[in-house]
């Protein structure tokens, strides 16, 4: 019983915020297909609640992406917002633009690999400029299971950066 309550949540979730989406894309002048995805329960990672990708098919996606995905965030934080006005309930939304978070992740995580073979073969530490915070932590968990470098980050809002620094090992520090 409780799996169908949920189940029916769920569509009215999904039916939600592609209603919204889709207003939201008329009052801007883009053309594009919406598919609603329940991703489902992401908490063990973020420690919110449900999540549900919005994926958008479109001509337009340069002018949804915006400079450096700046403009699909803000999409994104909007979305969310008015999903949360007519839902009453927090909803995690991720939205996706012709596979540009994927591609995004791959991209960093190659990153992260150069940046930390930067630091180890120069000894010295490795300040990537702004990134936002959620491409900071693909960055971070990039290089989590690494032994030889750490990262971390420093600064405040805008002026928050990127720390990768080689590991100092026992046996260099006698």
């Amino acid at each position: 019983m409780a799996k169908s309550t949920k189940t029916k949540v769920d569509e009215k979730r999904t039916e939600v915020i592609k209603e919204v989406t889709e207003e939201l894309l008329l009052k801007m002048g883009v053309v594009a297909g919406v598919e609603v995805m329940d991703k489902g329960d992401p908490s063990a990672i973020s420690g919110q609640g449900d999540l549900y990708q919005v994926n958008l098919a479109t001509e337009e996606s340069g002018l949804l992406i915006g400079y450096h995905g700046e403009t699909l965030q803000s999409f994104q934080v909007i979305l969310g917002q008015l999903v949360f006005k007519r839902l009453g309930e927090w909803v995690r939304v991720v939205v996706e633009v012709g596979d540009y978070r994927a591609k995004r992740e791959e991209q960093l995580t190659a990153m992260a690999q150069s940046w930390a073979a930067q630091a180890i073969s120069t000894g010295l530490p490795v300040y990537v400029p702004f990134l936002p915070p959620g491409e900071r932590r693909i960055v971070h968990l990039a290089l989590q299971g690494r032994e030889d470098v750490e990262s971390y980050s420093e600064g405040e809002g805008r002026n928050r950066r990127l720390v990768i620094k080689a590991k100092v090992s026992s046996q260099d520090s006698s």
